[in-house]
């Protein structure tokens, strides 16, 4: 076997619902075969391992021989104790790479027989993941400075799990993936980041507190740069919208190669991401859902339509708000033609990525129901939807007439001119979309459908998509859960072009 069909191990820690761990393995060798396995992915929450799994169920079998009852299970025409009971050998493979375990000191000998397992004799290999987000995301830490004791918070800390391990193990090459919150975060007084990037560099220096040893050079994906000595950590960040991806995402990934290997990785290139529409446009059209009272297409009409008669209407109908106020009467004529709340429909290939999120096996869209809205925030939502798609920005609460502002104190004009002044965000059609962060499980206000006619937030599959999981992704658990897999997640369409970067320098080392 020649090195450039070869399939390279691949561990994955933090691994959340597998988006990078997707990215790696969908990248294929000129003979077809995969270039990565992910031989285990580890992480702790039950929902996302589940998740986790299934997937790595979907991968025991070649693309053209996934069985039709995986397609029946995500359908939920089928249990999965059926799907189980079909295809027993596979599901026990998935089980064995997919581990839900709490990464940390208590079980860091778990962990460290496990992946020694999970490579046998293999000494070519990739460590990918990175520590959760929380305590370096700039809301996150906003939040929790005021609880006593968030500098000794451990997830600062989720790091020196993944040295351990990079010392126990010593991969040739390594991925890390944090948030762009990481750049400004403090503890003790010191950037964590620099702190990090020094661990990184020196990892047994910094378990052991020895001077010398393992030691690994560092590298950028957005350029061709190798850092030694002085570090500016912004070079590390990746703005995922500059390859590709259809989102201003900006995350932190950090190359090390070990010093012995004497490569440089190249950088990623650059190209034009799709815009939302071309992302989401041609999927089915639904309608949001009513969260207070009963929910019926009728009384969801009902509702839409009072804001035909509104105070906050009159308002704009008084203002200098001409066009706005014609656009909202077409919309609003057009609501007794409002689409259903799902869809069963099955769905149009989109030539965007390259074809990347369509399966023709699909019998309908995964994922593709609408949440419910409380009756005030359709109105709100109409409102915003229509103004976006007439002055193509989205409007802070500054541009929304007196009556449809929220009734919180937040939102008051008088007591707070500035604060939470973009409360409600659309994602407009024809840029990239904003960040999809966890907090799209919470509410759907920073992420609001760029069509007034739909009257809602993202569906859990454009969230997905916006994110680049291909369409066959199946996440379990709740839609709340659902939402907060997706969020957190590396997309899986850059994690493919990280690989690529990888597999390079994979290709240049000895046989094992």
């Amino acid at each position: 076997m020649t090195k450039k069909s070869k399939t390279y191990p691949v561990i994955d820690l933090f691994a959340g619902p597998g988006g990078l761990g997707e990215g790696f393995a969908s990248l294929k060798n000129k003979n077809g075969k995969a270039a990565f396995e992910s031989v285990a992915s580890i992480e702790t929450d039950k929902t996302a391992h589940d998740t986790l799994t299934l997937r790595h169920f979907f991968r025991c079998f070649r693309e053209d021989q996934v069985p039709e009852a995986y397609y029946r299970y995500v359908s939920g025409e089928i249990s999965k104790s059926d799907l189980i009971e079909l295809y027993p050998k596979q599901w026990n493979i998935a089980c064995e790479s997919s581990l839900n375990i709490t990464l940390g000191s208590e079980n860091h000998e778990l962990v460290k027989k496990a992946i020694k397992k999970r490579l046998a004799r293999s000494k070519n290999w990739v460590l990918v993941g990175g520590p959760p987000c929380q305590a370096y995301s700039l809301v996150g830490r906003s939040r929790m400075m005021r609880i006593d004791g968030f500098e000794k918070d451990e997830r600062h800390f989720l790091y020196r799990e993944y040295l351990k391990i990079i010392v126990d193990h010593r991969p040739p090459v390594f991925v890390m993936e944090n948030v762009k919150g990481l750049l400004s975060s403090k503890t003790d007084g010191e950037f964590v980041v620099q702190k990090i990037v020094d661990d990184l560099s020196s990892p047994i220096k910094a378990v052991t507190s020895r001077q010398n040893g393992l030691r690994y050079n560092l590298y950028p994906l957005s350029s061709a740069r190798l850092f030694k000595h002085e570090v500016d950590p912004w070079e590390f960040v990746v703005r995922a919208e500059a390859y590709g991806i259809p989102q201003a995402r900006h995350r932190m990934f950090v190359v090390g190669i070990r010093e012995d290997i004497d490569i440089s990785p190249s950088p990623l290139s650059p190209s034009d991401p799709p815009n939302v529409k071309k992302v989401i446009g041609n999927l089915p059209r639904i309608r949001s859902g009513v969260s207070k009272g009963s929910d019926s297409p009728e009384r969801w009409r009902s509702i839409v339509s009072e804001a035909a008669e509104s105070t906050w209407l009159r308002q704009l109908r008084s203002s200098d708000y001409e066009r706005l106020v014609s656009k909202l009467e077409a919309v609003i004529s057009k609501i007794s033609h409002a689409p259903q709340r799902t869809s069963a429909k099955t769905y149009k290939s989109t030539p965007v990525l390259n074809g990347w999120f369509y399966d023709e096996r699909l019998k309908s869209l995964l994922s593709h129901e609408a949440r419910s809205h409380m009756p005030s925030d359709l109105h709100r939502y109409l409102f915003v939807s229509t103004y976006a798609s007439v002055f193509r920005y989205s409007p802070k609460l500054t541009d929304f007439p007196d009556a449809l502002l929220p009734k919180h104190r937040s939102a008051s004009r008088e007591r707070n001119p500035v604060a939470f002044s973009d409360r409600f965000r659309v994602q407009l059609c024809e840029r990239v979309a904003t960040t999809i962060t966890s907090h799209i499980s919470k509410d759907g206000h920073y992420f609001i459908h760029y069509d007034p006619v739909q009257c809602r937030s993202l569906t859990v599959r454009e969230a997905a998509r916006l994110q680049t999981f291909p369409d066959n992704y199946h996440f379990e658990g709740p839609r709340t859960s659902q939402y907060h897999q997706i969020g957190n997640a590396v997309p899986p369409y850059l994690a493919r072009q990280i690989a690529e970067v990888i597999k390079e320098v994979m290709d240049t080392l000895p046989e094992d």
